[in-house]
């Protein structure tokens, strides 16, 4: 691991005058663990202001454009930071980080907003997203992005050669979140979770350096980094694999809800025999329906011929919206997951309270493939399924839920960041633990879904 050294930022280096940088790139999100909730201690805001020199905006209190680029997209919160600094390129990210421990100040991150969980009242709020490129090398088939880009920009830019990303079910998903805190999409079963095909990272550390994370360079970080989310630094580069996947025989097929219970019942069997390259879920919706969602990514008539038997004891269709398309026009959205966990089997006592779940929407989805044979830190890997719920569940659900499932969470669908630990393994949490305590001791990227630094025990 390359050196790294905690240093008291001077006047100078905060307002720009000093830059030790790499090259410029692409920047991202944030950490959980709460924030220290330290006040700027008499700082005015236009202190804040002259001391950051910067070559994007700083942007205070009553500023035009604070009141839009203080929030998130979730409409629960309405923080309200100190400072909010609109980041142009990573040396911009260094001063931000610099100023905020020089001035004691609580830190946030936020890119797009999806990924942010926490009111950040009276920090300073970096936001990355205008440093929103995208590079694709079709050779090497690896895109390189800023934090502030988003899965629609990567998929225009990847398909015209072929290529395609681990992107998530929107389009409007930034890419570095999404990433970190491990990305399930629909072509994780055959090629992985998006955080498994990260190739190196361009990280911004707690001490204000400016570190590479990949498999010769700092290795720890650059596992921690592939599903571990984003509390260890700020990430102003990401690069990552594509895939050569043009045209995917995809969208869902709607039936009545009549034999619900027979349809999970037979999914349960049915998924062990299909190839990786079939990703599906089921849906339980609000309006009474039953929903097979499928993508695949071989021949559609092969296609259609794994998935019949499921249909047909699913009953008679009411629609179906199963085509050849483009990848990048695949998306089929996702579910509020209000309620997560996954399991090792579906018994019938969990099957029936869901189905009964009344004013719900419910996702069974098929996990296996690619995501259990790799080993990053993302998620419980090996369990083949996971539950989705988009309200809280009733008590029998609850109920089934606990003696069916792992008590697990997903970082990319967790609500509350007092949960974070159960989005990893024990072991995965402690290895986490440890590495944060190395990059980020004082935990000053804490804010949101954050891996609190481990108690370092020095021996005489």
């Amino acid at each position: 691991m390359s050196a790294r050294v905690s240093i008291a930022p001077t006047a100078k280096e905060i307002a720009g005058g000093v830059t030790r940088i790499g090259p410029p790139g692409a920047g991202k999100l944030t950490a959980p663990g709460p924030m220290n909730p330290v006040r700027p201690g008499g700082l005015t805001g236009m202190t804040i202001k002259r001391t950051l020199r910067i070559d994007g905006r700083v942007l205070l209190p009553g500023d035009e454009g604070y009141d839009t680029h203080r929030k998130p997209l979730n409409p629960a919160l309405d923080p309200r930071p100190a400072v909010v600094v609109r980041a142009a390129g990573t040396a911009d990210v260094r001063r931000a980080v610099l100023a905020a421990r020089h001035h004691k100040l609580p830190f946030a991150v936020q890119a797009t907003g999806h990924g942010t969980h926490v009111a950040h009242d009276g920090a300073l709020l970096l936001r990355t997203g205008a440093m929103a490129a995208v590079l694709v090398d079709p050779d090497r088939r690896v895109a390189r992005v800023g934090p502030g880009a988003r899965w629609g920009d990567v998929l225009a830019a990847a398909a015209p050669f072929g290529l395609a990303p681990l992107s998530g079910s929107s389009p409007d998903v930034g890419v570095v979140g999404y990433t970190l805190g491990g990305g399930l999409g629909w072509l994780a079963r055959e090629h992985g979770l998006a955080a498994d095909s990260v190739l190196r990272a361009q990280v911004v550390t707690a001490a204000g350096t400016v570190e590479t994370a990949g498999p010769d360079r700092n290795p720890d970080l650059f596992w921690a980094l592939r599903g571990g989310g984003g509390s260890y630094g700020v990430v102003t580069a990401l690069e990552f694999r594509l895939h050569p996947v043009s045209r995917v025989y995809a969208g869902a097929v709607t039936f009545g809800r009549d034999r619900a219970a027979e349809t999970i019942a037979h999914y349960r069997h049915w998924i062990e025999r299909v190839p990786d390259a079939l990703s599906s879920a089921l849906l339980l919706t609000r309006d009474g329906s039953l929903v097979v969602k499928a993508m695949y990514t071989g021949d559609p008539d092969r296609g259609r011929a794994l998935l019949e038997p499921l249909w047909k004891v699913a009953g008679p269709v009411v629609d179906d919206g199963m085509r050849v398309v483009e990848y990048p026009h695949a998306a089929m959205g996702g579910t509020f997951a209000r309620t997560f966990d996954q399991v090792r089997v579906l018994d019938d006592d969990l099957v029936a309270a869901l189905v009964a779940e009344p004013d719900t929407t419910v996702e069974i989805r098929h996990w296996g493939g690619r995501i259990a044979r790799d080993s990053g830190a993302a998620a419980h890997r090996d369990a083949p399924l996971s539950v989705v719920l988009d309200t809280v569940p009733s008590p029998r659900t609850e109920a089934a839920l606990r003696r069916a499932g792992l008590g697990s969470s997903f970082l990319n669908f967790l609500p509350d960041p007092s949960r974070t630990s159960t989005a990893f393994t024990a072991g995965n949490w402690t290895a986490l633990r440890r590495i944060k305590a190395t990059y980020d001791p004082d935990n000053v990227f804490g804010a949101g879904l954050a891996v609190p630094p481990a108690r370092m025990t020095v021996s005489a």
